[in-house]
Parts: C-alpha cells; structure tokens; sequence
C-alpha cells in the first residue's frame, strides 16, 4: 500500500524497532486506509471518514500539530467538515477543533465527561503546564484554556448515520473517564483512542489523574470480538488483518489484566504498595511484543495508579502516614553520615556502581539541607543525567532530565550564574 502501512507492518513483525519511530513522534503524514477513509499519523493521530454531505473527523491533534493535520487531510479531500469525534478531551486529540470550523459549522460529538475535563483544565492549568513542560520537556510550555465543547454527547453507546455514514460510539473508561472507542461497521474499521497506542497501556503516569485499567481490558475484550480489519490506535500506526487486531488486543488485554489480578491478590494478603510494586511484573511471554513495550509508561507506574484505585494514598507503612517534614529527615541523614560531604561522596560512589535509585534519594537529602550548595547541584545533575539515560520510558526520562536541567542550572556558585 504505502510506506506507512509497510512500516506498520514491520513493527508489528518486530523487523522494525518501535524505539525508533516512536508513537508520540511529531508530524502529519497521511494514508488512505480504505475506500474513503484516511489516516494521519501524528502526536495525537487523527481520522477522516468521507460520507455523503462531507467529512466526520475523529481527533483533531495537538496545539503543535493541528494545522500540519488539517493540511495533510486537504490535500486528500477538499470536501467540508461537518462532524468531530472526540476519542477524549486530551489536548494533543482535541486542538484542531477550531481550525475546522474556520471553515464553516460543524457539529462536535464526545463523550459527556469531555466538557468536565475542559472545566477541570481550566481550574489547573497551571499545574498541568508545569507537569507537562516536565514530561515532554518542552520549558515554555502554555496550558490551553479556550476549548471546542460538544455539541452532543452520550453515556454508554450512541449510533450514528449521518450523511449514510453508520458510526457506533462506545464509552469506556481507560486512560480516561471519557474515552470513546468508535466502530464503522460497513468498513470493519475499528477506532480506539488512546486504548491502544503501540506501547504499554498509558495506565500509571505519574503526574496525571486516576486510570482505570480493568476497564480498560474489559473495553480491549469488547473490540477483540468485532472482526475489525483495519485498527487506526489514537498514536502509532494502522494495524492491518482480522487475526492481528485480534491478537493484539487480547494481549493488551492480557498484559492489564495480569497487573491488576496480581495486584489486587498482594493487596487483598495484606501486602504493603512497596512489596507490591517490586513483585507485580507483566506475562513474560509478551514481554518481546513490539505494541507492549514500556517506552511511554511503565508496568510499576501502572501498578501504583491500581492501588489508588482500590486501596487509597496510604502506602502501608506507619512512618509515611504521618511523615516528618522531608527537611527535617534529611537534616538528621546528613548529620548521622557526617556532613554534607559524605552524602555527596556516597552518592556519586553508588551512582558509579549502578545504584541510581540510592544514589538519588541520597542527593536529594543533601539538596534539602543545602539548597543552593554548587556541588550538591553539580552530583545531582551528573545522577540524573545517568539515570534519564538508562531509562526507557517517556515518563521517567522526563522526569529524570528535568531534575538533571533544574541542577545543571544550579551547579554554578550564586553570583557566578548567568542572569544573577
């Protein structure tokens, strides 16, 4: 077909490495994917469907990338948009909404938790643009507060046929309280959202809110049973084939619903979130799948978002459920290790061995106690930086990098520093 669809296919056969072309990746290239219907691949993929009066689009993409989309899908079809179907109220889905209706009214479908997350967003959009500058480091980062609502929405399913194009909508709550997975059934295309993405299901990022990855299986089992023969995911490639679709929706499926049944086994014996996250692992016999790999989140995060779920804040562990001021903890480290230069000598020994995780949480005690101490900053910086680097996720990398930056910028003596 095209070149898209050839390395959709060597992906999925493992000839390709999805390391390398990254699901979360910029850009807007297009295929057609059948007879009036095509795909953009993008951060924050997006859809056009042809029917009789003129274009439904699902997902419009990212404030980055909008324009590049709706560039790609007039050079396939000049013919008017007059509906959008959000998948969900992310804003790397959602942001091309206005740049459509530029060109005349449209009408936007979602379902009816999207305009809750659009109120949300705007009550914090601050703190989400400090977490998202952290994950995709991007510094100059805005959180957007102007928003396309629905016109329509639904709770639980919703048939449409308009314009002789039968579109079944489905909510389920996954990443999301208000997912959308869409169904075209004179087509068999299948339309996910973000409840398949080329990697690790996105059930545990760190900084985000609640994921609900039981349901998120559940929704998986559904869609496995339709016979699709083309899946167009919310990022990452087409993937092509009755039995493949199958096949890897059921192992996503799988890989959920393990992590939750082992999860809750540990929970339900008493066991503490700490033990739980060091034993919970994926099947081992998906851990070569090409879609399921742990590039953009992680198993343990995964875990961790399905004891909030079910089990709360408290970790298990009397010390953290009333815990001293961090400061105050570190204060007592730093005195029993003899002074701040012990810890920074000890930190940068265990990094040089290959213990990161101690070597950080060492640093970070030296950093409370002496804030603005050049030297501290310089062995953070320098453990971070080795630490992002042995990381395969986006989360943790960014994460990882941006404390490796706030230290590297720190790492000067005050007075010396550029701007003081």
């Amino acid at each position: 077909m095209t070149d898209l669809i050839d390395l959709a296919d060597r992906l999925w056969r493992g000839e390709a490495s999805i390391e390398d072309h990254h699901p979360f990746s910029m850009g807007a290239d297009l295929v057609e994917v059948a007879p009036r219907a095509a795909f953009v691949a993008s951060f924050g993929n997006s859809v056009a469907l042809s029917a009789d009066d003129g274009l439904t689009l699902v997902d419009t993409g990212s404030p980055f990338t909008a324009r590049m989309i709706r560039d790609s899908i007039r050079t396939w079809s000049k013919a008017p948009v007059r509906r959008i179907l959000y998948t969900h109220g992310h804003i790397d889905h959602v942001s091309g909404a206005a740049l459509f209706e530029e060109e005349g009214p449209l009408k936007v479908i979602a379902h009816e938790n999207v305009g809750r997350r659009f109120d949300r967003y705007r009550l914090t959009a601050g703190y989400n643009a400090v977490i998202n500058q952290r994950q995709f480091q991007v510094p100059g980062l805005r959180w957007p507060t102007d928003y396309r609502y629905p016109d329509e929405t639904y709770d639980g399913t919703m048939t449409t046929s308009d314009g002789g194009l039968q579109l079944k909508l489905h909510h389920a709550r996954g990443e999301t309280d208000d997912h959308t997975w869409t169904w075209v059934p004179d087509s068999k295309i299948l339309l996910t959202g973000d409840l398949f993405i080329w990697t690790a299901p996105n059930a545990g990022n760190p900084q985000k809110v609640q994921r609900y990855a039981h349901e998120w299986s559940q929704a998986l089992r559904e869609m496995a049973k339709l016979g699709a023969e083309v899946m167009l995911p919310g990022h990452g490639l087409p993937v092509i084939g009755r039995d493949r679709i199958r096949q890897t929706l059921d192992e996503t499926a799988e890989f959920l619903e393990s992590l939750v049944e082992q999860t809750l086994e540990m929970m339900n014996s008493g066991a503490s979130l700490e033990e739980i996250v060091r034993s919970v692992i994926p099947p081992a016999h998906l851990a070569d799948r090409p879609y399921l790999r742990p590039i953009y989140d992680e198993p343990g995060f995964i875990v961790r978002n399905i004891w909030r779920l079910y089990g709360g804040w408290y970790e298990g562990d009397p010390s953290r459920l009333k815990p001293a001021a961090r400061r105050d903890l570190a204060t007592e480290i730093v005195s029993l290790s003899g002074g701040l230069e012990k810890i920074i000598s000890r930190a940068a020994s265990l990094a040089k061995e290959g213990r990161l995780d101690v070597a950080c949480e060492l640093i970070e005690f030296g950093i409370l106690v002496a804030p603005d101490n050049p030297d501290l900053h310089r062995v953070r910086a320098s453990i971070y930086e080795r630490r992002a680097g042995a990381e395969a996720s986006t989360m943790s990398k960014g994460i990882f990098t941006w404390a490796a930056s706030e230290s590297r910028s720190r790492s000067e003596p005050p007075g010396t520093r550029a701007g003081a």
